[in-house]
């Protein structure tokens, strides 16, 4: 990972967490299912889909029934699909 990378990665990461009402200074380390929904402006019920046929590389955590997301995996996950423009994603 580049510093340049990383820097977006950590921006990306403050915005998420200032976008969910929490201090981008000291962000939670996970969100639940319908937190990271609301950040990547999909329903619930998609993520579900993209985590049981793997359709994205998406990591995520699950204890029991209990699904969260590391904002770190969102923002990196943003970081990679952000586009400089048609036919090109970093990567």
């Amino acid at each position: 990972m580049t510093t340049n990378h990383a820097t977006n990665t950590a921006a990306i990461k403050a915005e998420i967490a200032a976008q969910l009402g929490f201090d981008p200074k000291n962000p939670p380390v996970s969100v639940d299912d319908k937190q990271a929904a609301e950040v990547l402006d999909v329903k619930s019920t998609t993520l579900a889909v993209w985590r049981s046929t793997g359709r994205y590389n998406l990591p995520y955590l699950k204890v029991g029934r209990l699904v969260k997301y590391r904002l770190s995996d969102l923002a990196e996950f943003l970081a990679r699909r952000t586009a400089n423009h048609t036919g090109e994603v970093r990567a």
